[in-house]
């Protein structure tokens, strides 16, 4: 997207094994559907590293008709690390305290990371590159509102987990079609 190559996406939960997941392979195959380059890296904040999706995750992205599974068991999970920071256009967080953790741990890259459900709340749709109107949102200063979470599905029940998965479909679905207006 900017003029370097592909939008650098990466997408941020805790355990790297549902939320960012979701989204980073939602956003993906919504990006490939309208023909935007995209790079995307799903991480998390506290991650056992290596590990395989889990069952109710895989289930979740399978109850999404829409969307293309056949590569889903290849996801291995993943720390969020400086270089992912400094390699990303803009960070997409599930929660609030994944932004904390951001601000504490990767202060330099506050100004580019924000809540999926912030991003479709406030991000103009206006013809500008999708980096400057993200940077036009300061949001190292902004305050944090939990009612922004995804909430975490990570202990419950396959209902759960697809609620989920609905809900950062629909959120992706619009993030994309911010991405359209570049």
């Amino acid at each position: 997207m900017s003029e370097r190559g592909p939008l650098q996406i990466a997408t941020l939960c805790t355990g790297n094994a549902a939320r960012s997941v979701m989204a980073g392979i939602m956003l993906a195959q919504l990006a490939e559907f309208e023909g935007i380059s995209v790079n995307i890296t799903t991480a998390g904040t506290h991650v056992v590293e290596g590990q395989p999706m889990g069952q109710r995750t895989k289930a979740a992205l399978e109850s999404v008709g829409e969307l293309d599974t056949s590569t889903v068991g290849l996801h291995r999970s993943h720390q969020l690390s400086v270089q992912d920071c400094e390699r990303a256009d803009v960070i997409i967080a599930m929660e609030a305290d994944h932004i904390r953790f951001i601000r504490r741990v990767h202060a330099n890259s506050a100004q580019k990371t924000i809540t999926l459900t912030r991003l479709v709340r406030e991000i103009s749709v206006e013809e500008a590159p999708f980096v400057d109107r993200l940077q036009a949102l300061d949001l190292q200063n902004v305050s944090l509102e939990e009612e922004q979470d995804v909430v975490d599905p990570a202990g419950g029940e396959q209902p759960q987990y697809d609620a989920c998965a609905q809900e950062i479909w629909e959120l992706c679905q619009i993030t994309t079609a911010l991405l359209v207006t570049e």
